[in-house]
């Protein structure tokens, strides 16, 4: 049974329409016009627990709002929706128990309080048993390496070691669903692969179901298997990563290093990008043309002391379909050439 589950979810907000000048205000005091603006628009997605999704789209796609419908937040215009069998709006109080938030530009934490001293009020308000408590903590305290900074003010903590303590106060009362925005925002990169350890372990080792929003797409292709696309309010799409790197990851690079700079380079079915000291790059589709052939290609042409081949990463496919929107295959797509 899914643990999230939205049919036709929609969110909609209206705003007065403001005349100008000193009458437009009077009017607008005794006759109203209003805006609607569409913010989430029929979206459907089911989650099942212990899954990890990411859920990404460009600014103002609908995210942030749809979040705030799963935490109870807001309240839907139409449509359902359930978490963990509790519709969020109706029962604030019960869905705030089953969940765990952490927010990248927003701490749940005390800012004049030690470090410690908000994970006790947050047992408290939680009713977390002690010895779940303490467990929990010693667990987290190892796992994010707070030991040296517990009793240090949470206003004197490093972005890094802030973020720790958040990840550690949004999973001490062992939330069933966890939803993480922008988590990484900021972090430098020894942090941000500690908070992607955590998660994923937490993930893994306790079944926590996870929904991670975020502009990082390395984020993305480093936890999850799975994307939901938003755009425009919409769901456009909802699969695996690997499927709509499939689709839209036709091009790969190779990467050639010569013994010598080469000045004109050319390669059949391939375009140089890139030629600069004695490193050249060409971009190839790898539905026309083999990796091999194309390799075999160039080490007959010149003189050559290593190549590579790269893929193309998923913050490249992601900006292709937001610039020219996402298409369903063709059931007469070409395969890829075997390399």
């Amino acid at each position: 049974m899914p643990i999230i589950q939205t049919r036709d979810l929609c969110k909609s907000f209206r705003s007065v329409r403001r005349q100008s000048g000193a009458g437009g205000a009077l009017r607008t005091l005794f006759s109203r016009q209003y805006d609607e603006k569409m913010a989430v628009r029929n979206v459907n997605m089911s989650l099942e627990p212990g899954e990890l999704v990411g859920y990404i789209g460009p600014n103002g796609a609908g995210k942030s709002t749809t979040i705030k419908m799963l935490t109870g937040i807001l309240v839907p215009t139409s449509g359902s929706i359930e978490v963990a069998g509790i519709v969020p709006y109706q029962r604030r109080k019960e869905n705030a128990r089953n969940i765990g938030v952490v927010f990248g530009q927003r701490s749940q934490l005390y800012w004049d309080l030690p470090l410690i001293e908000s994970f006790e009020l947050l047992r408290a308000i939680y009713a977390v048993p002690a010895t779940r408590y303490r467990r929990n903590l010693d667990d987290f305290i190892a796992r994010l390496e707070m030991a040296e900074f517990l009793r240090t003010p949470v206003r004197q903590l490093s972005l890094g070691q802030r973020m720790r303590g958040d990840f550690a106060a949004a999973m001490l009362h062992d939330p069933q669903i966890v939803y993480l925005d922008e988590p990484t925002i900021g972090l430098d990169v020894v942090a941000k692969e500690a908070i992607r350890d955590f998660v994923s372990t937490i993930n893994a080792e306790r079944g926590t179901t996870i929904i991670l929003t975020t502009h990082d797409l390395a984020d993305v292709e480093r936890l999850s298997k799975r994307i939901v696309l938003i755009d425009r309010g919409t769901i456009i799409y909802d699969g695996p990563i690997e499927r709509i790197k499939e689709q839209y990851g036709t091009h790969r690079t190779l990467v050639v290093t010569f013994s010598e700079p080469q000045r004109e380079l050319s390669l059949p079915e391939a375009e140089l990008i890139e030629n600069e000291a004695n490193i050249a790059r060409f971009r190839f589709d790898r539905t026309l043309v083999r990796a091999d052939a194309l390799i075999r290609e160039a080490a007959e042409r010149y003189p050559l002391l290593d190549v590579s081949i790269e893929e193309p990463d998923l913050e490249t496919i992601i900006r292709r379909i937001y610039v020219e929107g996402y298409q369903e295959p063709s059931s007469k797509a070409p395969r890829e050439v075997p390399t």
